[in-house]
Parts: C-alpha cells; sequence; structure tokens
C-alpha cells in the first residue's frame, strides 16, 4: 500500500501505527512465528472474501454477486469474461490505485462506456474475537466504493445488517490495516501482467525487488525512512514544545502569584467586614462615653446648681441681716438724735443750778483757797476757754437746726439720687445684655449664612463645570466622561496603531452602553458610578502602555480612570446559574445594551450587574428587598433616583440627576442652566442677607459700647453721691451754746468749776457715740450694697449655669436619639454586639486604607474567579503539555529502541536472503513467500499460462497442499483453464464465468502521471 500521509504528530496515538506483528517480534525478540505477529486467527473468521458485486465496471454492466470459499477458490472462464475485471475490482474497492491493477491509468477508466459512474460493493468477514469492532459492524464489513465519470471516488462502510457506519477512507484503511490486508502487495494479489511480467523475467534484480515487495521489507524500508522521518518532526514538536513548557510555567507561575495575591484580597476583604462590624459598635462606644460625659456634666451641674442654690439662699441670709443690722444702727442712731434733743432741759436744769450755786458761794469761799490752786491750773483752761467762747460767740449768730436739717434734706436727695441710678444702671445692664444677645444671634445667623453661601457656591461651580461638560458633548459625546478623553483615545489609536497594544483598549465603558429604559439612568450611574469612565486591557504589558499615555493628559495628583485587567473573550460569560431574576424588575445586565463582550465581562468581574435589580419606585424596593426574603441571587438593588437598597439598610444618593448616560442633553443643559440662574439669585440673596447682618451686628456694638460708656458713667455718679452721703452724715453736729451767761468773767469761773466738766463729759459722749453710730451704719450700708451685689452675682451665675445647663439635657436628648439609631445600625451589620478597643476613627482610617489597597488589587488583578479560572488554565495547559512532552520523550525513546531492533533484524534479513533470491523458481518462490506473508487471502491470477500439463499439475499440487496446511487462508486463483480435474473438496470452491457479450470492446487505457495518480488515490 502506499504511504499514508500524516495528520498530526502532537502525540503518539496520531502518528502511524506500527504494525502489530512488529511490536510483537520486538517484544519477542523475534523467537516465535510469523504467523503469530498478528493475533491468533481461527478458521477463516476474519478478513477474507466473502462476496464481490460489480455493476458498470471495466466492459461489464453487471458482474456477481460472487460467493467465495472460505479456503481455495477458483475463477474459471474464457478470455474477456471478467476474471481479471473481479481481480481489478478487488484492488480499486479496497482503496488501491488505478496504476496497481495494470488494467488503466485513472479510475475513470474503469467507468464503462455510456455510463456516469461505477459501483463496487465487497464483503468482508468479521467474526471471532479478533473482528474489528464488532458491536458496530456485526459478523461482516460491506465497503461500497462509488466511481464517478472524472475520476472521483467514493466509500460507504456498512455494517452486517446494512447501515452505514463511516464514508471516511481513513476507517477503510484502519480496517485494512487490522486485518492485514495489502491489495498491492503482489504476493497478497498478483495481478496477471504482474504474474506474466514475472514468470518471463529472468532478470534477477526484478526478482530481488519482487521479493522485496512481497515480503514487505520495501514497505519496512519506506516504513523506517517515514517514521525517522516522524521522529525527527517529533523532536522539533518536544524542543517547542519545551519552550513553550518554559513559557506556561512562567505563566502558570505568574497566575499562582496573582492567585496567592487574590486570596490575600479574600483575607483582606473578611477584615475589611471585621472592622466595618468593629466600626459599628466604635461609633456606639464613642457616642455612650458622649452621653457618660454629658450624663457627668449635667450631674456636676446640677450638684453646682444646687450649691448655688444653697448660696444664694446664704446671700439672702446675709443680706437679710446686713438690712436689719443697717436698721438697727438707723434706730439706734435716731434715738441717740432723740436723747440729744430730750437732754436740753437738763442744760436748762444746769443753769438754775448754776443760780442755786451763787447762793452758795459765800458757802464756797471757804473752799476758795483750797480751790486757789485749782483755779490756778485751770488757768491756763481759761484762756483756752475764752478763745472757744469767742468761737461760741461768732457761732451764736448762725441758726444750726436749718444747717442740720438742711444737711438731712440733701442726704435724703442723694439717696433718691443713688437709688434712681441704680435703677439706670439696671436698665443699662439689661440693654448690654440684649445687645450682647442679639450680637452673638447676628454672628450666628452669620456664620450659618456663609456657610450656605459657601454650600451654594460650591453647587454653582459644579453645576457650572457640568454644564460646560454637557455644551461641549454636543459636539462629542465622550467629552461626557472628561474634556482629555476624546485626545486619550486618539493616542490609544496611535499606539495601537504602532503596535504598543497587544489588543487595542477599551473605553471608557460608559461610552460602550446603552440604556434600554432611559429613566433607570440615575439608578445605573449610582451602581456603576466610576466604572463608566474605566478602560479594559488585555494584559499588564498594555496596563503599563495606556498607565502611560494617561500620564500625559491627566496631571500629578489629579484623579486618573480605572483600568481593568482581563483577559480579552468573544463571548459573554454565561451567568444564568448566577444571575438575578425577578418577573417586573430588570438586572443592570439585562437594562443594558452591550455590544462588546469585553465590557460586559469587565462590569460583570467587577461589578456584579447581573446580581443587582432596578427597582424604579423607593416604597416597592423597600418592599421587594425588606419586607420580605430578597430575590434569588440578588444582593442588592438601585430606585430611578439612585438611592441603593440592601436586605437590611437603605442609602440615599446624592445625586440628582445623571451625569454621563443621559439621552436628552438639551434638556439637561436647559435645566442646569436654570439652576445654575437659581443658584446665582441665592447667593445674591445670601450675601444682600449677610451685608444686612453685618450692619446689624455693627449697630448693635457701636449700641453697646455706648450703653458700656453709661454704665460706667452711672457707677461713677453712685459712687461720688455714696461718697457725699457719708461726708454729710459724719459732719460734726455742734449744739448751741448759751454763752450769755459767761459775760461776767466771775460768775463764769463759778460755773465753769461745775458746768465745764459736766458739758465736756456730755458733749464728748454724745458725740462719739453719735460718730460711732454713723460710721456704723455707713458700714451697714456699704455691707447692704456688697451682698446685693453678691446676690446679683450669683443669681447671674445661677441663670448661665441652668441655661448651659439646660442646653446639656438637650444635647442629652440629641444624643440618646443618636444613639439609638447607630444601635440599631450596628445590631443591621453586627446583630452580636462585640468588644472594640480602637477608636472610630482609627478604624475610619484602617478602613479607608484596607478598601484603598482592595481596590488597587482589584485593579491589578481583576476578578477573584476570573484570576482563579485563568490559574486553573494555565495550570492544566502546563501540566496537559507538559505530560504530552513527558509522552513524546517516552514515545521517541521507544520508538528509537524499536526501530534499532528493527534495523538490525532488516539488516540480518537481508544479508541472510540477498544470496538465495536468484536460486528461486518460479511457482516455488511464489509459494516461499506465501508461507511468510501474513495477508488472511491470496490472489492468483493465471499463473499457468505458460505451463505445460506437467508443470501446472506439479505446481496445482503444491497449491492446493499449501492451501490444505493454511486452512485459515483464503486463496483465489484466476486461471481459464477448465479445472475439471480437481478432486473433490468441501474446501474448493469453482466459479464459472460467463462466456462475454458479442460486440464487448478493450478498455480504453493509457499511460498515467504521477499527479493524476496521487490525485486517484
Amino acid at each position: 500500500m502506499a504511504k499514508r500521509k500524516e495528520e498530526n504528530f502532537s502525540s503518539p496515538k496520531n502518528a502511524k501505527r506500527p504494525r502489530q506483528e512488529e511490536l510483537e517480534d520486538f517484544d519477542k525478540d523475534g523467537d516465535e512465528d510469523e504467523c503469530k505477529g498478528t493475533s491468533t486467527l481461527t478458521a477463516a473468521e476474519v478478513g477474507i472474501i466473502e462476496s464481490i458485486h460489480l455493476k458498470n465496471f471495466m466492459c461489464h454492466s453487471m458482474l456477481g454477486p460472487f460467493k467465495f470459499g472460505s479456503n481455495v477458490n477458483f475463477v474459471v472462464g474464457n478470455n474477456g469474461s471478467g476474471k481479471s475485471a473481479v481481480l481489478t475490482a478487488l484492488i480499486v474497492g479496497l482503496g488501491g490505485r488505478a496504476v496497481a491493477t495494470n488494467r488503466g491509468s485513472s479510475l475513470k477508466g474503469f467507468v464503462k462506456d455510456g455510463q456516469n459512474s461505477a459501483d463496487i460493493s465487497i464483503t468482508l468477514r468479521n467474526r471471532g474475537d479478533d473482528a474489528f469492532k464488532a458491536s458496530v459492524y456485526g459478523n461482516s464489513i460491506l465497503i461500497q466504493q462509488h466511481i464517478s465519470i472524472d475520476g472521483s471516488r467514493s466509500y460507504k462502510l456498512k455494517s452486517a445488517t446494512g447501515s452505514v457506519v463511516s464514508t471516511k477512507k481513513e476507517e477503510l484503511i484502519a480496517i485494512l490495516d487490522h486485518f492485514n490486508i495489502q491489495v498491492d502487495n503482489p504476493v497478497s494479489v498478483l495481478t496477471q501482467e504482474m504474474s506474466k511480467q514475472f514468470l518471463q523475467s529472468k532478470n534477477e534484480g526484478d526478482k530481488y525487488k519482487f521479493f522485496m515487495k512481497a515480503t514487505q521489507l520495501e514497505q519496512m524500508k519506506e516504513d523506517y525512512s517515514y517514521i525517522m522521518e516522524t521522529k525527527e518532526r517529533t523532536k522539533e514538536q518536544i524542543h517547542q514544545g519545551e519552550e513553550r513548557l518554559t513559557e506556561l510555567k512562567r505563566q502558570c507561575v505568574e497566575k499562582e502569584e496573582r492567585f496567592q495575591s487574590i486570596a490575600g484580597l479574600s483575607t483582606m476583604k473578611t477584615n475589611l467586614e471585621s472592622l466595618k462590624h468593629e466600626m459599628a459598635w466604635a461609633v456606639v462606644n464613642e457616642i455612650e462615653k458622649q452621653l457618660n460625659a454629658i450624663r457627668d456634666n449635667i450631674k456636676i451641674g446640677e450638684d453646682r446648681a444646687a450649691r448655688l442654690d444653697r448660696k444664694m439662699e446664704e446671700q439672702q441670709v446675709r443680706l437679710n441681716e446686713a438690712e436689719q443690722k443697717y436698721k438697727d444702727i438707723q434706730d439706734k442712731l435716731e434715738k441717740i438724735s432723740e436723747e440729744t434733743n430730750a437732754r436740753a432741759p437738763e442744760c436748762m436744769a444746769l443753769k438754775a443750778d448754776v443760780v442755786a450755786k451763787k447762793r452758795a458761794y459765800n458757802e464756797a469761799e471757804v473752799l476758795y483757797n483750797r480751790s486757789l490752786n485749782e483755779y490756778k491750773a485751770l488757768k491756763k483752761d481759761d484762756e483756752q476757754l475764752c478763745k472757744r467762747i469767742e468761737e461760741l460767740k461768732k457761732s451764736t449768730d448762725q441758726s444750726l437746726e436749718p444747717e442740720r436739717l438742711e444737711r438731712q434734706k440733701k442726704i435724703s436727695w442723694l439717696k433718691e439720687r443713688v437709688k434712681a441710678l441704680r435703677n439706670q444702671e439696671n436698665s443699662v445692664n439689661q440693654e448690654i445684655e440684649q445687645f450682647q444677645q442679639a450680637i452673638e444671634k447676628d454672628k450666628e445667623e452669620y456664620g450659618k449664612i456663609k456657610r450656605e453661601e459657601s454650600d451654594v457656591k460650591h453647587a454653582l461651580s459644579y453645576n457650572q463645570r457640568q454644564l460646560k461638560e454637557l455644551k461641549d458633548s454636543k459636539t462629542d459625546r465622550l467629552k461626557r466622561f472628561g474634556p482629555n478623553v476624546p485626545a486619550l483615545l486618539e493616542a490609544i489609536d496611535d499606539a495601537y496603531r504602532q503596535g504598543l497594544f497587544t489588543y487595542k483598549p477599551v473605553g471608557p465603558l460608559g461610552a460602550c452602553i446603552h440604556l434600554r429604559d432611559p429613566e433607570l439612568a440615575l439608578a445605573i450611574e449610582s451602581c456603576l458610578k466610576g466604572l463608566l469612565q474605566a478602560y479594559c486591557c488585555h494584559n499588564h504589558a498594555d496596563e503599563r502602555v495606556l498607565q502611560a499615555l494617561m500620564k500625559r493628559f491627566y496631571l500629578p495628583g489629579t484623579s486618573r480612570p480605572q483600568i481593568i485587567v482581563s483577559e480579552f473573550r468573544n463571548e459573554i460569560y454565561d451567568v444564568r446559574h448566577r444571575a438575578a431574576y425577578h418577573p417586573e424588575f430588570p438586572t443592570v445586565l439585562t437594562a443594558l445594551e452591550i455590544d462588546n463582550a469585553v465590557v460586559a465581562n469587565s462590569l460583570i468581574d467587577m461589578r456584579g450587574i447581573e446580581t443587582v435589580l432596578l427597582i424604579k419606585n423607593n416604597s416597592v424596593a423597600r418592599a421587594v428587598m425588606q419586607s420580605q426574603k430578597p430575590p434569588k441571587n440578588c444582593r442588592e438593588a438601585f430606585t430611578a433616583e439612585g438611592d441603593q437598597v440592601f436586605a437590611g439598610r437603605y442609602y440615599s444618593s446624592e445625586n440628582t440627576r445623571p451625569k454621563f448616560l443621559s439621552r436628552d442633553v438639551d434638556s439637561e443643559i436647559s435645566d442646569l442652566e436654570n439652576e445654575v440662574e437659581n443658584k446665582m439669585a441665592q447667593i445674591l440673596n445670601l450675601q444682600q442677607h449677610l451685608s444686612d447682618l453685618e450692619k446689624d451686628i455693627k449697630r448693635n456694638e457701636e449700641l453697646l459700647k455706648r450703653c458700656q460708656l453709661h454704665y460706667k458713667e452711672l457707677e461713677m455718679k453712685i459712687r461720688k453721691s455714696n461718697s457725699e452721703i457719708r461726708e454729710l452724715e459724719n459732719i460734726e453736729e455742734h449744739q448751741s451754746v448759751d454763752i450769755a451767761t459767761l459775760h461776767n468773767p466771775s460768775h463764769f469761773i463759778e460755773l465753769l468749776i461745775i458746768f465745764i466738766p459736766m458739758l465736756e463729759i456730755f458733749l464728748k459722749q454724745s458725740f462719739i457715740l453719735a460718730l460711732f453710730k454713723q460710721d456704723e451704719l455707713n458700714l451697714a450700708d456699704s455691707e447692704v450694697d456688697n451682698q446685693k451685689r453678691g446676690k446679683r452675682h450669683y443669681e447671674e451665675k445661677q441663670k448661665e449655669h441652668l441655661d448651659t445647663l439646660n442646653k446639656k439635657k438637650r444635647e442629652l436628648d440629641m444624643k440618646e436619639k443618636e444613639l439609638e439609631e447607630k444601635m440599631s445600625q450596628a445590631r443591621q451589620i453586627c446583630p452580636e454586639r462585640i468588644e472594640v478597643e480602637k477608636s472610630a476613627s482609627i478604624l475610619d482610617k484602617e478602613i479607608n486604607r484596607l478598601r484603598q489597597k482592595i481596590q488597587a488589587e482589584h485593579a491589578s488583578h481583576g476578578d477573584r474567579e476570573e484570576i482563579m479560572r485563568q490559574y486553573q488554565e494555565a495550570r492544566e495547559t502546563y501540566l496537559d503539555l507538559d505530560n504530552k512532552v513527558r509522552t513524546l520523550k517516552k514515545f521517541i525513546k521507544l520508538l528509537g529502541e524499536i526501530m534499532d531492533h528493527r534495523f538490525k533484524t532488516y539488516q540480518q534479513f537481508r544479508r541472510a536472503l540477498s544470496g538465495g533470491e536468484r536460486s528461486f523458481s518460479t511457482v516455488c518462490f511464489i509459494l516461499s513467500l506465501w508461507s511468510i506473508a501474513e495477508s488472511p487471502f491470496r490472489c492468483l491470477d493465471e499463473f499457468d499460462v505458460y505451463m505445460d500439463m506437467v508443470n501446472r499439475r506439479i505446481a496445482m499440487d503444491l497449491i492446493l497442499k499449501m492451501a490444505d496446511s493454511q486452512r485459515f487462508r483464503q486463496f483465489i486463483l484466476l486461471t481459464p483453464q477448465s479445472m475439471s480435474s480437481l478432486p473433490s473438496s468441501k474446501l474448493i470452491r469453482i466459479l464459472r464465468m460467463s462466456d462475454p457479450e458479442r460486440g464487448q470492446t478493450t478498455l480504453p487505457f493509457r499511460p498515467v502521471t504521477q499527479e493524476e495518480e496521487d490525485d486517484q488515490s
């Protein structure tokens, strides 16, 4: 048979299958009989020809069907009866080439003249343990070949039941290899032309070639060369596979590192959830601490308020005591004044007593001498008293009573004035407090309005930028995703044309998606957020190139679009098994029209859009997600207003309109322009309000300063009036003295002896007592004032403290409500309370850092499932290729050992027979070749054409003897002889051909070229 073309040599199972007898010979070192090289064959069970049927083949419209026996079959008939046609059909029908028949140069020459096609049907026996696919074909295999007039042919391989099993030539080759049928081997099928050529040839070289072909040594040589070529190609494939293995190992290590990193990412996500739980209860702890501090402050404040109440009571007691003391002193002072007035009659009585003393003068003359000495001592006092008398004389001209009354009147007036000034002082103090409160209130309002103005300005700036982007997007929609996006995309196109990218990056993702329902624009934007501005890269090398391009358009410190690294695929993931479903509401994936599979897969990987529902109504969204069990596979939902709804919590959206996905740009521009105008008008109103507040604050501050100056002036007037009152009260009231009696010195002297001591004692007592009482009264008045000021001080302190205490209580109520809300939120996040040692601020920083790290890991590595899949694929690919390379190496090693042994055997076989082929006779040579051939049948055409009767008989006996010794082989012998002399036997079947039809002509044969031969095969 011709050498078959290889299809794929990536694995040994696809290489050409060595003949089984070769492997058997190698395993048994050639010690056993070669007939055991194939499977053990029972008598005529597999591979023999059961029948042949021809239609429109060569010169015959219909031949057969011919039923052949299992051992010896003679096909006899006259020349032209179709004997050779049967043999030719056998060769062609079993896949042989036209030139191998020596009957034609092309297959189309076998189609009968005037017909469009020819058909050949051959039935092979398929029984026993060595049957070929016995469960498929059954006890026989029907091979049908259809030959068209253009020289093409087709096959149908049918089972014993007539059903078509295959139409491929490869299946026919497998059957022939299994049965060891070789129709182009002259030992198996010796045609008439080859038989004549062999029998007539005397050239030893031709016989040697015939021997080489018959013994399959030529086929072995060709197979050896073919296998060696295949071995070299396999070695090259192994070399390429090893190089590929190195690259796959590097990729596998890289994927494994990413897989390990993504495993760390899972740990980070777990830690993030744990930190969120701690954060929830840390906030509760801090509020509880604040509550405890507020409660402690309130308790301290209440204690202080109680102390202030006690001090107020004590101050009131002291004030009452001071007032009572003042009243008592004032009463005593009035009593002293009354006593002074009451002693005036006593003075008169003294005067009368002086008169009486005149009469006693004479009686006292005796005492004169004794008193003289006293008189001398008093002489000096006399001089002083004279001066005093002069002064008294002068003071007698004035009236003491009107002066005292005037002084008391002035004191009363001054007291009334002080009282009025006190009232004015209180009034001014109240005005000062009112102005201070007004100023404080205006400043608080000013700060509030100022903050509101700042917020409005910030919103105005944002709206103006958004308005500019919208106006720019009317001419270029890509500018909605950033002013630098068109230039960046042009740079990406240029870099792709220069071959810098493996695959052109895709983005921004928001420009690659379209809404099915425009009302869901804000909901989808709230879900996707920054992913709308993100880009996708096939690998990390492309990502680095894109990062370098972005640096040209985004300044350092400014935020850049996210880059997602994921292998590009042409098909969207099949997410039907994990997608959320609700009969009324779509998911984000189904609400979008996405033409690019890379975009859809990236959004599935990064955001899980197949698990997010879109529900327009807020209350319906709460009912679906919170009032009942959420739909299967649904993690969250978004409303038309952009609110995010989970099973246990609800987050309101900060945005009021979509930024990237809105279709009605003109309407958006109009709304934004109106909003900008409203914001500007609002800013003007706020600025006017601020100006008015500044004026009010300035005016109130000026009035406050005036009141404070007035208050100081009143205090000075009050102090001055009190000083005048004390001075007037301290003035000594001189008593009027009747000095008329003192004109007479002698009488004065007489009276002076008695009156002066008494008068001095009285005056001294009265003056000292009055002076003391007046000072005591002034001190009591001062004490009263001090106690009143102390009382006012404590009253103000108490009022201020009560205000602070009430403010703390209100703050306590607000904190308690906040605590309830935070505890409710914390229970939703983490039902059981956990002990937290870190503060909320520290936890918040840790959460932000961990989120940034997770986002960075996501951005650099991609989705966890995708990375796991890539790692598994890379590992499986590496292991599969490694296994194939190992298998190929083993195969090459085994093949080398087999071929070395085969080559040695081939060399030995050649050396053993190279000198003996010249001695073979014709039939004995063929018979000897038959003894070593393994084909299940032998065909011989007109073997006795040049023999005489004696040689023919000897040859026939040898053939029959050979057939009798090999009953498990089939022999088909074609001869024009009648074969009537053959012995009767069940093993011999004679098939007689009908005489040829009249007018039958020869076939239009012509030589065939190599190209035509290859085409027909």
